[in-house]
């Protein structure tokens, strides 16, 4: 693989991992996302939710989660509970409801400041993909395998994949604050 498509692909791996990390915030609305890392114990270890269970969003503002084997469920409901997302599960005949309650603005402000945080992270490791990257073509500049020429259009290759990915988060970020502070 090629120094350019490498360092592509970490930084799009990075892409995907804030991604799904911006499915956890919550928004004013349900969301299956909410609770699908949850961690439950079952069958004597730890399963995650979405491992368990179908986890759907029938109405704004609740959730179901219907478990595969209905004797997990008690387990299902102790472990949101755990997980310390300020949702109440309610138990009813195998399956789990949750009554997402709305926000209100200083829970909005600081989901906001954890996404904020979250993309700051992204970018980071995003630059240290550069920064090692850059590294490496340095060291084959200097043991000869990379010239001069190949080493500049290398290293503007990487910062254009580095500006496009940032950029990027911040998109997907701005996205999420919008949602987020929708009431």
């Amino acid at each position: 693989m090629t120094t350019e498509k490498e360092v592509e692909s970490k930084m799009q791996a990075t892409l995907d991992h804030f991604k799904q990390e911006l499915k956890n915030l919550r928004t004013n609305r349900a969301n299956p996302g909410m609770v699908e890392g949850v961690s439950v114990e079952v069958y004597g270890t730890h399963m995650r939710l979405k491992e368990l269970a179908n986890i759907s969003a029938p109405e704004a503002r609740q959730i179901l989660i219907t478990p595969f084997d209905p004797q997990t469920a008690s387990a299902i409901a102790k472990g949101i509970e755990k997980a310390n997302l300020n949702l109440q599960p309610v138990l009813e005949s195998g399956a789990i409801r949750i009554n997402v309650p709305p926000m209100d603005q200083a829970v909005r402000l600081d989901i906001v400041k954890q996404g904020k945080k979250k993309a700051e992270d992204a970018k980071i490791a995003i630059r240290e993909i550069r920064r090692k990257s850059n590294d490496t073509i340095r060291k084959q500049k200097a043991d000869g395998v990379l010239t001069e020429d190949g080493l500049k259009k290398l290293e503007k290759a990487i910062q254009e994949a580095t500006d496009k990915f940032c950029r990027t988060v911040d998109e997907l970020f701005t996205a999420k604050e919008k949602e987020i502070m929708a009431v």
